[in-house]
């Protein structure tokens, strides 16, 4: 069953979920009032959410839900208030934005907050993990984007010795970032941010080059991404969604030139968030009107309605809420789920430790092993270090086991790199070969 999630400004409203093929209202989780990208789906197993209290006295809150019950579970008090939050794949950490530009980064199972680090000196907007969880990327309200390796924000030395943290810091938006969506391919892939400038720019995270500016006759404030890259969609403060091409050059229309393909509309008010339902082909869009709409992506028909709330629509997100064993969460953290629901400790507000390098022995596992991954991610000191944790925490037997596992993992991850090596060769033999060929013409 796949179902749509959205949450809203009215605090009435609370969370709803709708099954997407029905239509059918499934259950209303009962919040205070969740901000924008501040939804989240655990594992797709759990649901959490940061809660903003009152903006005046800076209170905020993370809560969660177990799929099945309305009722919050699972209610944590961070340091500062937390606007965006991000889970990874498998659902094993939760990464939330403050609004004084801190990033927190928590253990699920135990609530402990393994990492805290300085994003900017701004307020955090949004953030998003990579493919393969090896990479997060931050917007913020002062026009900023920055890209972090997980395995740099967990290594102290290279921490220490670098002149910066960050792995890129894009500042080409003159105003707030509204969204930052990140396509497939690793290290290879696109980056598209977009802004209260009115604009939507392209990034290269192989060269952490700016490959596209978008300008747009409105404000930005919600992005989603064709599966297949070929196109990504916007929604704009004027109600307006707009189809932006990836894979061609300009278009000429009316005298100028520009991406935007197509745009169609249905909202009354400002487009404040979209998802999409790859399974599905759909795109589902969430507005100031207070109403969630479901699109045929191919032909823009509506395909139904949701009627959530008087407020704004904050956040949508679509899930398949199932427990399955391809999910890779702990094995403690599963049997967690199925007896007690979303009984786990409340996310730390501070990290138990003496000194902020205490914490250097943290096992972090960055996706599962068939996802591609850069050999450097799993180099031989991290599996000796990972080794050495395990012998500390479990038997000989198990520790040699999962040891056995991360070789496997780095001769994996090395061959997919002679891999793509092979083919950076092939591409540029042809590219040389058609450059030649036209110069003969």
């Amino acid at each position: 069953m796949v179902v749509v999630l959205a949450s809203s400004s009215d605090a009435g409203g609370g969370i709803g979920s709708w099954d997407l093929h029905t239509g059918t209202e499934q259950i209303r989780y009962k919040s205070l009032s969740s901000p924008g990208h501040g939804l989240v789906s655990v594992g797709d197993r759990f649901l959490a959410s940061s809660q903003l209290r009152d903006a005046a006295t800076s209170s905020g809150s993370v809560f969660f839900w177990s799929w099945s019950k309305p009722q919050v579970e699972v209610k944590s008090f961070p340091a500062e208030p937390i606007t965006p939050l991000a889970a990874n794949h498998s659902g094993t950490y939760l990464v939330g934005g403050g609004l004084s530009g801190e990033i927190y980064l928590w253990e699920v199972e135990t609530g402990k907050l393994l990492k805290k680090w300085h994003g900017h000196n701004t307020a955090v907007t949004c953030l998003v993990f990579s493919e393969d969880d090896s990479l997060l990327i931050s917007g913020f309200k002062n026009g900023s984007v920055r890209v972090w390796s997980l395995l740099m924000i967990f290594d102290d030395v290279r921490r220490r010795e670098a002149s910066q943290i960050y792995e890129y810091s894009f500042s080409d938006h003159t105003l707030c970032v509204n969204d930052v969506v990140i396509g497939s391919g690793g290290c290879n892939a696109i980056i598209v941010s977009a802004s209260d400038d009115r604009t939507c720019k392209v990034w290269s995270l192989s060269n952490g080059m700016l490959q596209r500016n978008i300008v747009f006759p409105s404000k930005i404030k919600a992005i989603a991404l064709d599966p297949a890259e070929h196109v990504f969609y916007t929604g704009s403060e004027d109600g307006k969604i707009f189809i932006v091409a990836l894979n061609t050059t300009k278009i000429a229309t009316n005298n100028h030139v520009s991406y935007i393909v197509d745009s169609f509309s249905n909202h009354s008010k400002a487009v404040t968030c979209l998802a999409y339902s790859a399974s599905d082909n759909f795109l589902i869009s969430g507005s100031e009107d207070g109403i969630v709409r479901v699109w045929n992506a191919s032909t823009h028909n509506i395909i139904r309605v949701f009627k959530h709330a008087k407020g704004p629509i904050t956040n949508i997100i679509v899930v398949r809420p199932e427990n399955d064993s391809s999910n890779h969460m702990s094995s403690n953290l599963q049997a967690a789920s199925k007896k007690k629901g979303a009984q786990f400790p409340p996310l730390e507000k501070y990290a138990n430790s003496i000194d902020g390098h205490s914490d250097t022995k943290t096992i972090v596992s960055l996706g599962d092993s068939d996802r591609c991954m850069d050999a450097s991610y799993l180099s031989s000191h991290v599996i000796s270090s990972y080794s050495k944790e395990l012998q500390n925490q479990g038997s000989a037997a198990a520790s040699e086991m999962e040891i056995e596992k991360l070789k496997s993992d780095y001769q994996k991850s090395v061959q997919m790199v002679n891999q793509w090596k092979k083919m950076y060769e092939n591409l540029h033999q042809f590219c040389v070969k058609e450059l030649v060929d036209e110069n003969k013409k």
